[in-house]
């Protein structure tokens, strides 16, 4: 489950320019499922009218602490109540200024002064006003306080010029916001967990410009490394391609072939809780690889390759099992659950995934797949054809039922 899924958050929107991009965050917050109520002080009304919040969100949006439908609750505080996260954006100097010195002049400063949930703040303003030495002990003083803290990027600013104090754009607000709240969310399914997830197709080098490669994009192997971080654990991924943005909180190793995948496993494997062989490894390797380009023979003749096998790196892993629980994949194209079966067992598996890539939206490069999950003595799971992000929540909350966490 998505840790914003029914979460309570406030948004405290304080007067400048980059108060546009709060409607952004506020809709991708809404996409995860949390519910935002929004608190702004009187200048940032000034950039986007409340009623422009309060249509998005479908909440009241409080503005002024003196108006009430409701007598039997104080306004800030009653929102300070109800509120589980709180993220101040844009947080300019002024705002700033004030939490830092426990300001309450308005609705939005008392709200942030009443509330006891985690606060968020995202600094926008003037790279002059932001490299102050006053706004910078206020910040200090933020953090000091237990406030958590975003740094600003670098970019062209409303006056004209580049500078730091641009406001992130709001996915990147997102991203971090939500590894913040998983190193502060103690009981997450995979918490304390060390998962290893492999990714991408293995390139095997037939001279400097040539390889043996296959159609894996490395989008499911990314997919299960984001969901695991999303629940909680430490993970590395081991990635054969370098085109997919790597999932925030997760450490990336780059490889290429067969044989660099291998060796950075099995370097990785002994302190491993949980691993998920996703990359789709190439099954052969040439003999030899040419040091020069292969040029075509002045005859025309045909080139005959000599291949050999790479490693069977789930094979070699399967003796140095100690506590790991291990997740392999299977793509196939013919007698899916007779070869996906036969893999489950020879490679001692805990469990395998299962796909038949020759159907339309299942399996290389879409954003979509639809797979069965075999575990030993248990009836297959079959998943309808979702996103991949969903299918690797499913994979991942499977193992968690079938017990690979370990206390």
């Amino acid at each position: 489950m998505d840790i914003w899924n029914q979460r309570h958050v406030t948004v405290v929107i304080s007067g400048g320019i980059a108060s546009y991009k709060a409607l952004v965050l506020i809709r991708l917050l809404m996409k995860r499922g949390a519910t935002v109520r929004v608190a702004m002080t009187a200048h940032a009304s000034e950039f986007v009218t409340p009623l422009t919040f309060q249509t998005l969100t479908q909440q009241p949006v409080v503005l002024d602490e003196f108006t009430t439908s409701d007598p039997h609750h104080v306004v800030h505080v009653a929102l300070a109540d109800w509120t589980e996260t709180m993220v101040l954006v844009p947080a300019t100097a002024n705002l700033i200024a004030k939490v830092a010195n426990g300001i309450a002049d308005d609705a939005a400063t008392t709200t942030v002064l009443a509330t006891t949930a985690p606060k968020f703040v995202i600094p926008a303003m003037n790279s002059h006003m932001y490299a102050n030495p006053a706004t910078q002990r206020n910040l200090k003083q933020l953090t000091a306080d237990g406030l958590f803290v975003l740094t600003p990027a670098t970019g062209m600013l409303a006056e004209g010029y580049a500078g730091k104090g641009r406001l992130p754009e709001p996915e990147a607000i997102v991203d971090w916001l939500t590894d913040q709240l998983i190193q502060q969310t103690p009981d997450l399914p995979l918490a304390h967990q060390r998962v290893l997830v492999t990714a991408g197709g293995t390139r095997e080098a037939l001279d400097p410009v040539r390889y043996i490669s296959n159609r894996s994009s490395g989008k499911m192997g990314y997919a299960v490394a984001q969901a695991a971080r999303e629940m909680g654990a430490d993970v590395t991924l081991i990635s054969a391609t370098r085109n997919l943005p790597v999932p925030t909180g997760v450490k990336v190793v780059y490889v290429q072939s067969a044989a660099d995948l291998l060796a950075q496993v099995s370097t990785e494997f002994p302190t491993t809780d949980l691993l998920v062989m996703a990359a789709a490894v190439s099954d052969y390797r040439p003999v030899q690889s040419a040091t020069e380009k292969i040029k075509k023979p002045a005859d025309h003749a045909d080139l005959t390759l000599q291949l050999t096998e790479t490693p069977d790196i789930l094979k070699r892993l399967a003796p140095q099992k100690t506590h790991q629980y291990v997740i392999g994949f299977a793509a196939e194209t013919q007698h899916l659950m007779t070869n996906a079966q036969r893999k489950l067992t020879s490679k001692k598996l805990d469990l395998l995934v299962a796909n038949d890539v020759s159907k339309p939206g299942v399996g290389f490069n879409g954003d979509t797949n639809q797979v069965t999950l075999l575990q030993p003595n248990q009836a297959p799971i079959k998943t309808a054809l979702l996103s991949k992000i969903e299918i690797a929540r499913t994979i991942l909350t499977t193992a968690v039922a079938a017990g690979a966490v370990q206390a």
